[in-house]
């Protein structure tokens, strides 16, 4: 929540919002790393993803896939840069697919 001082009235249309962007990231991570050592089925990874390796702590840690959120407000463009980062960032290190890389954590 934040307060206007002056008019001692909610900022946010809604009264509150919740926490996103680089605060939530590491407490997603856990959660996605958890869930997929606990269940089968595809996880979205989300909370806190600006770069691509952002999104690749999130595939690592065992999503199958990532959103981006909050920094898609600021640059529209984050996604495309993202993916485009990620692909460079596979090929330099002969990854072929995002598959190989889920769940492939050394914890």
């Amino acid at each position: 929540m934040a307060i206007n001082i002056e008019t001692r009235k909610p900022e946010l249309a809604n009264r509150t919002g919740g926490l996103s962007g680089p605060a939530i990231k590491p407490i997603a991570i856990k959660l996605v790393w958890e869930a997929a050592k606990a269940i089968q089925i595809p996880i979205i990874g989300m909370g806190g993803i600006y770069s691509s390796e952002d999104a690749l702590e999130f595939i690592i840690a065992g999503a199958s896939a990532v959103a981006v959120g909050t920094a898609s407000f600021t640059d529209p463009s984050t996604v495309v840069r993202v993916i485009e980062e990620m692909e460079r960032w596979m090929a330099a290190k002969g990854i072929g697919s995002v598959a190989e890389l889920k769940g492939t954590v050394q914890a």
